[in-house]
């Protein structure tokens, strides 16, 4: 007996020579291609369409196939076919809405594929035509705004944010898209939290709705009034906000525990020896199969989250067990979050138990934490270019955190104190740190550690002055707040001071390569006035007497890095060259550093030969340091506790439209044909009543 084949639409009688026969659907929509209306000689065509199984790739096909001019001929058809797909959204039965919903998302993408170098408006026309565009679009969006609203199936639900995310990615630029005037118009901001605030709901669509959310609110965001962006900033409604939170986190911590799956891997035998030996080398490879895109979309959604809406700065120190996920309840579970982890993202199965506690010890964790650890993969290597714009994003999201009073509250609050375990770059001459010994600490103390071992790891010819910069004003801010609170935190403030230090020399030592880049003056510039921090107010904020004698002793035992650096500013500050202004600036600034080290240095060269003594112990520099205060003369410096807040768009429009571009072109890739499948979705409504 000949063996029956399926292929892009025909079936095919293997051994048979005859013609191969077409599916009905794909007879139907043939029909729809001709310049006829296929319902003059069927009355009851498109009800019968919405009854047959969907063929995407030949619906699809089929519209790129056609020129322009060949598109317009049937353009009645098409408009034809978009309203019955609208009106089928609000049949009772199942198959129809689902068929209606993926030939809606076929047709959106196949006529945009054939209309790139057109604008919006003519896909518009082409779709649904200019003079019924307005309701058509009303329509639409209020059966899906219904269909995403309803107690009924959650795989419906799914292929309604399947298609709207197929909507908003369906140009690059998302603000190019003109079809999303009518998602802005008609908005559905309610479905998408009423999703996140329900524990069900969340943990089928979370991931979607959290992403769907980030694109919507990036749209024209500098040029009109965002609905979104309106709506998202008031929200206060508790079970909504750590229901976002609880969807990015649980992304983020996927990340972590595939890049903790990878990192033992290359850590054990052969691996282990090779990248003691090698350094860093392998750091990309370990995690070059664990997706960025995906999670810069959830990065982004954080992001907007944190910068638009003061309520959600609570949500980042909300605590939750630091536990494997729970596995998925067959049944409605409270309505209070209870996960720790609040949905699946599109890469994962079913989950149960995905996280194990990255801690030695399970612990109580937040979605700061996890943030944290995120970042501290993220910004290992910035030479990948998906990399570098996380990283970025990473330190955006801290700056915009470090300038928050409430957060910065609960950063430096003695009370709540964390262990967390930041993944730190392999280095031949440093140890791995052993995660056992880690104490806890106020969460602060994790974000300077994260600063240091940036500073400390990124001093490359590749340099990224643009993420020191900001790693700089993060720890800034984070002064500026413990010397304005009084806070005394309890810190290794000299791994910050021999980090910054070391930048200065690295600065120098590379002066030509860098200069020929960078404004290598506006980030020393910085550093000193870091330092000048310390000196100016320290004895408010530093946790002992001690530690200021101990930056004394620091500034002092560095010296002849400080002392180089004045020699390479004022040369070039006594030339009429382009940096003599920016580097006359940092003259000016170490003029208490240099107080300083011209006080000490004569001291404690007396006291050495005084006592007859070739090199002093640090207790003894110290003895010399605490006894010769009162005859130190230091400038007031102004200004050293103020800084510019955070402005996204007078400074950041452009990298975050190209961020927007990036993760638009991935969502859209991600929506692939296996991810409209409609298997499960057949054997939901297998029956139609």
């Amino acid at each position: 007996m000949a063996q029956t084949e399926k292929k892009g639409g025909l079936l095919r009688k293997s051994s048979a020579s005859k013609k191969p026969l077409k599916e009905k659907v794909v007879l139907m929509y043939d029909e729809i291609f001709t310049t006829e209306d296929p319902s003059k000689c069927n009355p009851r065509f498109w009800e019968e369409l919405f009854l047959m199984k969907v063929n995407l790739e030949y619906l699809e096909g089929k519209l790129e196939a056609l020129d322009g001019e060949e598109l317009m001929k049937i353009k009645d058809n098409i408009n034809c076919l978009f309203q019955h797909c609208i009106q089928a959204l609000g049949e009772e039965h199942p198959i129809r809405v689902v068929n209606a919903l993926q030939t809606l998302c076929a047709l959106i993408r196949g006529v945009h594929q054939k209309n790139k170098s057109t604008s919006g408006f003519d896909i518009i026309n082409m779709l649904v035509g200019f003079d019924k565009a307005e309701l058509c679009m009303k329509n639409l969006m209020e059966s899906l705004d219904s269909l995403l609203c309803a107690e009924g199936s959650e795989s419906l639900k799914s292929l309604c944010l399947k298609l709207l995310l197929c909507l908003v990615t369906v140009t690059d630029n998302i603000s190019q898209n003109t079809i999303l005037e009518y998602v802005m118009i008609n908005s559905i901001f309610e479905a998408i939290l009423q999703i996140l605030s329900s524990p069900l709901s969340r943990r089928e669509h979370g991931y979607d709705a959290v992403v769907l959310l980030a694109l919507l609110v990036n749209y024209r965001k500098y040029e009109s009034v965002n609905p979104y962006i309106v709506k998202l900033s008031i929200v206060d409604d508790e079970a909504t906000l750590n229901g976002m939170g609880l969807v990015i986190a649980q992304a983020l911590s996927e990340y972590n525990r595939q890049y903790k799956d990878k990192e033992e891997e290359h850590q054990t035998g052969f691996f282990s020896a090779l990248t003691n030996m090698v350094g860093s080398m392998f750091i990309a490879d370990a995690d070059e199969k664990i997706s960025v895109q995906t999670n810069e979309a959830i990065l982004l959604a954080l992001y907007e989250a944190v910068h638009l809406n003061r309520n959600f700065i609570t949500v980042l120190a909300q605590s939750h067990p630091e536990m494997g996920l729970m596995t998925t309840p067959t049944s409605p579970i409270p309505t209070t979050p209870v996960t720790p982890l609040g949905t699946t993202p599109p890469s994962s199965d079913v989950i149960t138990s995905a996280e194990l506690p990255l801690d030695a010890d399970v612990q109580t964790s937040n979605l700061l934490i996890t943030f944290l650890k995120y970042s501290s993969i993220v910004m290992q290597d910035t030479k990948d270019e998906h990399r570098l714009h996380s990283g970025k994003l990473c330190l955006i999201i801290l700056t915009c955190i470090a300038e928050d009073q409430y957060a910065n509250a609960f950063l430096h609050d003695d009370n709540m104190n964390f262990r967390v375990n930041l993944h730190r770059m392999p280095m031949r001459h440093r140890k791995k740190a052993a995660d056992k010994n880690l104490p806890c600490r106020p969460l602060v103390c994790a974000v300077l550690d994260l600063m240091v071992e940036f500073i400390v790891t990124h001093m490359m010819k590749e340099f990224p002055m643009d993420l020191y910069v900001r790693c700089i004003q993060i720890v800034h801010k984070l002064l500026c707040y413990q010397k304005k609170c009084r806070v005394r935190l309890h810190y290794t403030w000299r791994e910050l001071w021999s980090a910054l230090i070391n930048l200065l020399k690295f600065l120098m030592s590379n002066e030509t390569v860098l200069l020929a880049k960078h404004n290598i003056f506006t980030l020393a510039l910085m550093v000193v006035n870091l330092f000048n921090m310390f000196i100016t107010y320290g004895d408010t904020f530093l946790p002992t007497p001690s530690s200021y004698d101990e930056l004394y002793y620091e500034i002092i035992r560095m010296h002849q890095n400080f002392d180089n650096l004045y020699s390479m500013v004022l040369r070039l500050s006594t030339n009429a060259g382009q940096w003599k202004e920016p580097a006359s600036k940092v003259t000016h600034a170490l003029v208490n550093i240099r107080a300083i080290i011209n006080h000490f240095n004569p001291k404690i060269e007396s006291y050495a030969a005084v006592n007859h003594i070739s090199q002093l112990s640090e207790d003894q520099v110290l003895e010399v340091v605490r006894s010769n205060y009162d005859t130190l003369t230091l400038k007031l410096q102004d200004g050293l506790d103020q800084y510019e807040r955070y402005s996204e768009q007078h400074k950041e429009a452009a990298f975050f439209k190209e961020l927007v571009r990036s993760i638009s072109i991935n969502v859209r890739k991600n929506l692939a044909f296996n991810t409209l499948s409609q298997e499960l979705l057949l054997k939901e409504f297998s029956t139609i009543s």
